[in-house]
């Protein structure tokens, strides 16, 4: 993939911003359990930093898929840079209160809610199929290279000076994606379809995925993760600091492991993955993350939650890019951009129900207990939908797109 100038430009930049992104992360769950030492109100920010996508989504992909993906990118990496710099300001003049960073999560979800679809549909237009699988371990091993880097390092200067840094370096790495942006010289603009609007394009996304045995398994798999194991951003700072008793070091150390475990994993798919991947081995990585948090309950020492937490980051890696890639090879080109919207509403729309529901056991019963609920209810769904559609899903083609 790396052969390819403008994906170069694409990955270059993410390897940059990304970093920066994991920084906030860190800083921004850190500063809402100071301001409150509520779980459950961390679950609201980070609820609401990706409510959007929940509402958005559909309307996303059928833009994305009318649009120029650059030019949306380049839109909504620059939205993102105003809630960093925004909390960089309150929190360095000591101004910042609950609602602030209520409100700029919300921002940074609606910008997400466009950015999203059109970053994951522009991958084969910048590789094409042939170097797809590559592309995408390339793009999760940049990702979670930064979760590594990001929170370790987020957490070492925030001790050191606050909270603020964090956002404004992060408000500062979205500079350079713009320039990758710009400095493409591929801008693929999608087949438009004459004669229809964008409320038909919807229907026709979702008529296809529900009538695609494969696609709607694997949407149904990513959805469950998402809402029952993949809450991250809630889990490890209760867990770090309710039941570890960590600083905020020790929680960007935690963070950082799921990181290391996703690197890993990235480079195993970059090194090897160059065929679709079978349905049971789908299966088998949301059975793996699953069983990973309901572990994490057991787990009172920081090195065996670092390491379960390093099982989980590997296990959903090689989950989510095989789900991706599957999709992106199996989706016609002209509804990609729709059909990953529906990938994104799965994957990140359905979180702030997630997030909701682990903060508020956790704010009833304690992280252990959110940490059970979360793996013991993920685990019984990704088992009964395996066990309903995997060999229908292998065995059945999926429908051809309703002729515009």
């Amino acid at each position: 993939a790396l052969n390819h100038r403008d994906f170069r430009l694409f990955w270059s930049g993410q390897l940059v911003s990304l970093v920066g992104r994991w920084m906030q992360s860190v800083g921004q769950s850190w500063l809402v359990l100071e301001l409150t030492g509520s779980p459950l109100k961390l679950g609201i920010v980070n609820s609401l930093q990706f409510a959007p996508i929940l509402v958005l989504s559909f309307l996303a992909g059928a833009i994305a898929d009318r649009f120029s993906k650059r030019r949306l990118l380049v839109l909504s990496q620059a939205t993102l840079m105003v809630p960093a710099f925004g909390l960089a300001a309150l929190t360095w003049t000591g101004r910042v209160e609950y609602w602030h960073v209520v409100v700029l999560a919300t921002v940074m979800g609606i910008a997400n809610a466009l950015d999203m679809p059109a970053r994951q549909s522009m991958i084969v237009e910048l590789v094409g199929k042939d170097d797809l699988i590559n592309a995408i371990a390339l793009n999760s091993g940049v990702f979670n290279a930064a979760r590594i880097v990001g929170p370790a390092v987020g957490g070492v200067l925030i001790a050191r000076y606050g909270v603020a840094i964090a956002f404004l370096l992060n408000g500062l790495t979205y500079l350079p994606v713009i320039a990758a942006l710009l400095m493409m010289r591929l801008d693929p603009l999608p087949r438009v379809l004459r004669g229809t609007t964008i409320r038909a394009e919807i229907a026709d996304g979702l008529r296809y995925a529900m009538g695609s045995p494969l696609v709607s398994l694997i949407l149904s798999l990513v959805l469950v993760v998402s809402v029952f194991t993949i809450n991250h951003n809630v889990v490890v700072p209760l867990v770090a600091r309710e039941v570890l008793r960590l600083d905020v070091q020790g929680f960007g150390f935690l963070m950082a492991a799921v990181g290391a475990g996703a690197v890993v994993a990235a480079a195993i798919l970059a090194q090897f993955g160059r065929a679709r991947t079978p349905v049971a081995a789908l299966v088998a990585g949301a059975v793996v993350v699953s069983a990973g948090l309901l572990a994490l309950a057991a787990v009172r020492e920081f090195r065996s939650a670092a390491a379960v937490l390093f099982v989980m980051g590997l296990a959903q890696i090689l989950f989510l890019s095989s789900c991706n890639t599957t999709l992106q090879v199996t989706v016609p080109d002209e509804l990609r951009g729709r059909v990953m919207s529906l990938y994104t509403l799965a994957f990140a729309g359905v979180s702030p129900f997630g997030a909701f529901l682990i903060a508020g056991i956790a704010e009833a019963f304690g992280a252990p207990a959110a940490c059970a609920a979360g793996g013991g209810l993920g685990l019984a769904c990704v088992l009964a939908f395996a066990a309903r559609g995997a060999r229908q899903a292998a065995l059945t083609p999926a429908p051809s797109p309703r002729a515009s």
